[in-house]
């Protein structure tokens, strides 16, 4: 894994795209995204839901599902951004729903100040190396009371050496990423007038690893993702 090419976000991404499903596709993925729906509302008629690093565009789809009224995704990609037009074009009407797609970054969302009242950002902000910037602008696009919802790959995995990897075009690459520990979340979220309400730690459930998978086998003996549930203070 060593000479695994290191990519940053947007060269990795427009790589990606095109082999990316609008849905959890890998043991991990399927770990993180069941805590974070296990804390997303299961009602959200009426609510608007920002999807900060929406990718193809999968928790977009699951707050539809759950009455949405208005739903923005964001993401630095053009390509993830044209899967995500693509999965969502291809969805069952939802009456009365706004959807609207829009390219920006995490630390500079192209959205007004207490938009969402839940904002979600899945498997994304270990792509910043500064996470309370990151934090300060979900908080910003938040309206006071609202809830955030973050997932990131668990700072363990990154002592252990694994790597966010993909294949395109059959070589491998990796997309670069930044370890942020429940200290520094502590932190910035202090700093920040965020109150952490819930932190799951999902393991990976070996139903999900498919038959003759070659992976860390440490990796059934510790959380793959840290998942926070985050409340906007004020």
């Amino acid at each position: 894994m060593t000479d695994t090419p290191i990519l940053e976000a947007a060269e990795a991404y427009a790589l990606w795209a095109p082999a990316y499903p609008a849905r959890a596709h890998n043991p991990l993925m399927q770990a993180e995204e069941r805590a974070m729906l296990t804390l997303m509302p299961a009602e959200l008629a009426g609510r608007r839901v920002l999807d900060a690093g929406c990718g193809s565009g999968r928790y977009l789809l699951h707050a539809l599902r759950r009455g949405a009224a208005s739903v923005i995704g964001v993401d630095l990609s053009p390509q993830m951004l044209e899967r995500a037009r693509a999965e969502l074009g291809a969805r069952e009407p939802v009456a009365k729903a706004e959807v609207a797609l829009l390219q920006g970054r995490l630390d500079a969302l192209p959205l007004p100040d207490a938009w969402s009242n839940l904002t979600i950002c899945g498997l994304v902000i270990g792509h910043l190396g500064n996470l309370q910037q990151a934090l300060a602008e979900l908080r910003r696009v938040t309206r006071p009371d609202g809830r955030i919802l973050c997932s990131d790959v668990h700072p363990i995995g990154h002592a252990l050496g694994w790597l966010r990897d993909f294949k395109a075009d059959g070589e491998r690459y990796a997309v670069r990423h930044t370890q942020h520990l429940y200290s520094h979340w502590h932190a910035a979220c202090a700093a920040q007038g965020l109150r952490i309400e819930q932190v799951l730690e999902p393991m990976l459930d070996p139903a999900d690893i498919p038959a003759g998978a070659h992976f860390d086998r440490r990796a059934l003996e510790v959380p793959v993702a840290l998942v926070f549930q985050l409340r906007r203070e004020a």
